[in-house]
């Protein structure tokens, strides 16, 4: 009889399109009226009071919005704030002994770290005061190349409470990637460690910092080094190099004043990729950027003081920043960081960091869900994963089929889930369904937030209609956005404004921000992001999103993962090439590459029948588990394979290659 059930939950799962949130959580979600996206476009960008409102302000803005000066919108001009003291000073009196981070090491054996608000303050102000014996000042940009470690949120924070910009560079990036993004930011100010952890080895940090800063051209001032792997690793320390221990230890009880930073000043650069090859510096803001994640923390992941809340992510990326350190700190929630992989030492482990901490929120990629299914649902089902109340993904669209698996294994049925879209440039959430109101459409992330006004439109600038494919814009400013590209307002304005706008108009309703995004709307204005409008196939004069492909590939029972690139066709111009993951259990072959066709067919049309389906073990990604698509074209176009050292597997792409040549 259980067998029976199974079969006949998840063949109700497969057909059901929409899904309703629960009463049990509706009747405590912190946002559960509909009538706020009527509220906030009436009241609209007065709405966003009530983002500022979630803040303390040293001195009260005096505008909620200035558009005198499109694309430079300002945000709460005049008001004065410090984000350290937002997360930390003013949850003392009812939080002071409540856990304000919740560290898990990779090691199980470690004994892990707790950081109560009381404790966090007292080493973020220890730490700033060692900052400022350094030298570092009001705008000095401190870079931080560091892992999961609880020194980096330690140092984030330190630097905001003194008014230094901080600029993180994930630990995985190159030596080169470290130096290029140094030397952009004129950053003569450097926290790194000697090490970490990942899947069970110790790999060193510090040899890769050194290597990086001999790249930097101008003068180093400082280098404060963190030791995480204690004997295991005996790092040399440069002239210039400071220990972070000693350093903690000699500002000992020290306690510093929050320097009152205008709405408007800096709190962070943050690097992305540019087309250009060029690393673009996204520069956010302390006001509008803390309002804006503090705002979506609550609305949208449903964040409460009392929670303790997961997010998966690194720090090194935007979500990390938004999502684990400023938007919940600054609610007074426990944040959790994780310093290893889901998979190590078993692939039950995130499960039982969940069941361990009985966290409420699991925030995480699909990706990462796609791996989940592949491992399959006998991991998760050993643990008690029943604290969930919410369910969360970032990073890209999730196909239906993985969220449906989520949704079932993971949330047991009665989580929502919030399937977000938004970048590193938008600072937060943009769309997404807000759990307490909207039902759910697996596939598609939702409407926009209350207040974001988001529109596909053709490459005439006109809506398109309902289930037809665009380009998603931006029509009205948002507090949390980039205010400019580092030192560059002229590429600024080129790479995200020029598209759609009217540059010569000085009024803000001519001015469309264009994250070059496709998309689709429904009736219902819900809306499902197809990927980068870059990658899109042109096959006989059709262009086809590979999103929606690999979206429709992964829908076919027994595939845990897929890529989708063109490649050069004599009739068609451009072919469909698909490389596919099976799930374990799975046979390749013939069978599975004709329903892989046939799933496309089905879900698409036969224009976007696969030319070749490529079966593979792994597919080629970065170390933040982007796929890299390039190098996938050019295996399949059979020509020679670019650089690879950006990779987390190399070898992968020349197995998927000799085994495409064997084909």
């Amino acid at each position: 009889m259980p067998e029976e059930q199974d079969v006949e939950l998840e063949a109700r799962l497969a057909d059901q399109e929409r899904f309703v949130p629960s009463e049990s959580f509706v009747s405590q979600a912190n946002v559960s009226d509909d009538s706020v996206y009527e509220t906030f476009e009436e009241e609209w960008p007065e709405c966003w009071e009530q983002a500022a409102d979630l803040l303390d302000w040293n001195e009260e803005y005096d505008t909620v919005l200035d558009d005198s000066n499109p694309p430079f919108y300002e945000w709460f001009t005049g008001g004065e704030l410090n984000a350290s003291a937002n997360c930390l000073d003013r949850h003392l009196d009812e939080r002071g002994d409540e856990a304000a981070i919740e560290w898990v090491g990779e090691p199980t054996d470690e004994e892990n770290r707790t950081y109560t608000y009381e404790e966090l303050h007292r080493e973020v102000n220890e730490f700033a005061a060692a900052l400022k014996e350094m030298g570092v000042g009001e705008d000095d940009v401190v870079t931080m190349y560091m892992p999961m470690i609880p020194e980096l949120p330690i140092a984030m924070l330190a630097c905001a409470r003194i008014g230094a910009p901080h600029s993180v560079v994930f630990a995985g990036f190159s030596a080169d990637a470290l130096a290029t993004r140094m030397n952009s930011a004129d950053s003569e100010y450097l926290v790194t460690c000697d090490g970490y952890y990942r899947r069970g080895d110790a790999l060193e940090h510090k040899a890769k910092a050194d290597e990086g800063l001999g790249g930097v051209e101008h003068e180093v001032s400082d280098v404060v080094v963190v030791d995480r792997l204690g004997d295991d690793y005996d790092h040399p320390m440069g002239e210039n190099h400071r220990d972070y221990d000693d350093l903690v230890a000699d500002h000992a009880g020290a306690e510093v004043e929050p320097v009152s930073r205008d709405a408007e000043d800096m709190l962070f650069l943050m690097y992305t990729s540019g087309t250009t090859g060029q690393p673009k510096g996204v520069k956010h803001t302390t006001g509008g950027y803390l309002a804006w994640t503090a705002w979506t923390s609550q609305a949208v992941l449903d964040i409460k003081p009392e929670d303790t809340y997961f997010c998966s992510a690194d720090i090194g990326w935007i979500t990390g920043h938004s999502y684990i350190v400023y938007g919940p700190l600054s609610l007074g929630t426990t944040t959790m960081m994780y310093e290893g992989t889901p998979d190590h030492p078993e692939q039950d482990r995130l499960w039982e960091i969940i069941e361990e901490y009985e966290a409420d929120q699991l925030y995480t990629a699909p990706t990462a869900i796609r791996a989940f299914m592949k491992w399959g649902s006998e991991y998760p089902d050993k643990h008690d994963l029943s604290s969930l109340r919410l369910l969360g993904t970032v990073g890209e669209p999730i196909n239906p089929r993985a969220w449906k698996w989520y949704y079932k294994h993971i949330g047991g049925e009665d989580c929502p889930i919030i399937d977000t879209w938004w970048q590193t440039e938008t600072g937060g959430m943009m769309v997404t369904t807000l759990p307490g109101v909207k039902d759910m459409k697996p596939g598609s992330a939702g409407p926009p937030l209350p207040g974001v006004d988001v529109q596909v439109v053709d490459t005439d600038g006109e809506q398109v209609e309902p289930g037809r494919a665009g380009h998603l814009t931006v029509q009205k400013p948002w507090p949390g956005m980039l205010r400019t590209l580092y030192q560059n307002d002229e590429r600024y304005v080129e790479e995200y404004w020029a598209e759609y706008s009217d540059t010569d108009s000085d009024d803000p309703d001519d001015w469309v921000y264009f994250p070059e995004d496709g998309a689709k709307i429904d009736e219902d204005g819900y809306i499902t992001v197809l990927g980068r409008v870059d990658d899109v196939l042109n096959v006989s004069g059709h262009r086809l999103g590979t999103m929606e492909i690999e979206s429709a590939i992964v829908g076919v029972e027994g595939v845990a993962e897929a890529a989708v690139v063109g490649g050069n066709h004599d009739v068609k111009g451009e072919a469909v090439y698909a490389y596919v993951i099976t799930e374990d259990g799975y046979e390749e072959g013939d069978e599975m590459r004709d329903r892989i066709v046939e799933g496309v067919e089905d879900a698409i049309g036969p224009i976007a029948r696969p030319e070749a389906v490529v079966f593979t073990p792994e597919l080629p990604k970065t170390r933040s588990g982007k796929i890299m698509r390039r190098l996938l074209e050019d295996v399949a176009n059979g020509e020679e394979l670019g650089n690879t050292s950006t990779l987390r597997n190399p070898e992968i792409v020349s197995e998927i290659a000799s085994k495409v040549g064997d084909d």
